[in-house]
């Protein structure tokens, strides 16, 4: 997390869902980047690093699963909080495999949003992303003893 504000990443490919989210979340004090495809997410995520995603399942050309795959396949993936209108067991099933932070019904109560990323972030914190200045080294002076 940059100072106090998370950044969240919403990827969903309704245009009317990823505003409603991010607004809501911009308002509850978050930083937001919104993505309409898994495809742009993952093209986008090197340099953005989220420290959540907020992830519909059912998009076209790269979906949701997928995305999820691969966040998984690297060495400290941020936590997911999967949304879906499509509710079915295999869909959560199949969804839960890839051991999500938690899963939602769209439509979701605004709380039960908030309250799920309030403890991905807490249960899954993130290093700190790159800010492209140098990390100031620590160093300890060591002082005689009189």
């Amino acid at each position: 997390m940059t100072g106090s504000r998370p950044l969240i990443a919403v990827v969903d490919d309704e245009a009317s869902i990823r505003k409603a989210l991010s607004r809501l979340l911009r308002s509850a004090g978050m930083e937001v980047e919104s993505y309409p495809t898994g495809d742009a997410f993952l093209n986008a995520y090197p340099a953005l690093q989220p420290d959540c995603v907020v992830l519909d399942l059912h998009m076209p050309v790269v979906d949701g699963f997928a995305v999820q795959t691969r966040l998984n396949d690297l060495q400290d993936p941020p936590p997911v909080i999967v949304i879906t209108g499509h509710d079915l067991p295999e869909t959560r099933a199949r969804a839960m495999a890839a051991q999500p932070a938690a899963y939602l019904r769209k439509p979701m109560n605004d709380e039960t949003l908030l309250d799920a990323i309030a403890l991905a972030l807490t249960n899954f914190p993130r290093p700190p992303r790159s800010t492209g200045l140098p990390t100031p080294s620590v160093t300890q002076q060591q002082h005689p003893n009189p």
